[in-house]
C-alpha cells in the first residue's frame, strides 16, 4: 500500500484549536517535521483539513 510523507511547513501560530489539534493527531509538532502514514481516507481528511501548513508526497 502506498504511503504519505506529510512535512509541516508553516507553523500553526494564529490558528484555530482544530487546525493545532489535528498537527499534534498527525504527529507533527514543529515546521520541517515529517511523518509518514498509511494512505487511508483518515489522514487524506486530516491532510484536507491542514492544507495550508503542510505539503504531500506519496510514497511507496
Amino acid at each position: 500500500m502506498a504511503q504519505l510523507k506529510i512535512t509541516q511547513t508553516k507553523s500553526y501560530i494564529g490558528s484555530k484549536q482544530n487546525h493545532r489539534d489535528t498537527l499534534r493527531s498527525l504527529g507533527l509538532k514543529k515546521v520541517n517535521d515529517v511523518v509518514v502514514k498509511e494512505d487511508r481516507p483518515e489522514f487524506r481528511g486530516m491532510v484536507q483539513t491542514v492544507r495550508h501548513l503542510v505539503t504531500v508526497e506519496e510514497v511507496d
